[in-house]
C-alpha cells in the first residue's frame, strides 16, 4: 500500500474528497495471466476504507484496454473530468506512471491534479503534482516508461 506519514499528503481536506482507485491491465491476456496484478489493485479498495474514506470510486472499465490513447478509454475520460471538476481528492494505482503510456495523457492528468488539489498513491508512494520533485518523479517514471515500452516494440 502506498506509504504515507500522518500529516502528510493526504491532508483532511483531501479525505472529504472523492478517491479513485484506476484499474491497469493493458490486454486480455494481462487479465487472464496476471490475475494477482488484479487482485492487488482491488485491495486498494481496503486501504482507502482504513484511511477512513467513504466515497470511493474504483474505475475498471478499462481492464483489458491499452494505454496508448485515452480515445476509448471511457474509464480514464471520467477520472480527467471528475479531477477538473475538482471532485477528487486522491487517485490510487498500481503504478501512477501506468495510468497512461502517451505523454500528453499522461501530462494532462498530472496537470489537471495540480490545479485542482488532488493526489496520486502508488505501491511506491504518494505524490503531489503540485511539489515540483513529486512532479519531477511521476515524469522521470513516465518517460522511462515510454522508453521501455518503445524498446519491446
Amino acid at each position: 500500500m502506498p506509504r504515507e506519514r500522518p500529516g502528510g499528503k493526504i491532508d483532511d481536506h483531501r479525505l472529504q474528497r472523492l478517491a479513485v482507485i484506476c484499474m491497469c491491465q493493458s490486454t486480455r491476456q494481462q487479465l487472464v495471466d496476471h490475475q494477482e496484478s488484479t487482485r492487488l489493485q482491488y485491495v486498494l479498495v481496503d486501504w482507502t476504507v482504513v484511511l477512513g474514506r467513504r466515497r470511493i470510486l474504483v474505475l475498471d472499465e478499462d481492464l483489458g484496454k491499452s494505454r496508448s490513447s485515452a480515445v476509448a478509454r471511457t474509464g480514464f475520460q471520467r477520472l480527467v473530468t471528475e479531477i477538473g471538476l475538482e471532485h477528487v481528492g486522491l487517485v490510487l494505482g498500481s503504478e501512477m506512471f501506468r495510468l497512461a503510456r502517451s505523454g500528453k495523457d499522461r501530462y494532462q492528468l498530472i496537470e489537471l491534479c495540480a490545479l485542482s488539489g488532488a493526489v496520486l498513491a502508488d505501491t511506491d508512494g504518494v505524490y503531489d503534482p503540485a511539489e515540483d520533485n513529486d512532479r519531477l518523479l511521476l515524469g522521470l517514471k513516465g518517460t522511462m516508461n515510454e522508453a521501455a515500452l518503445h524498446l519491446i516494440k
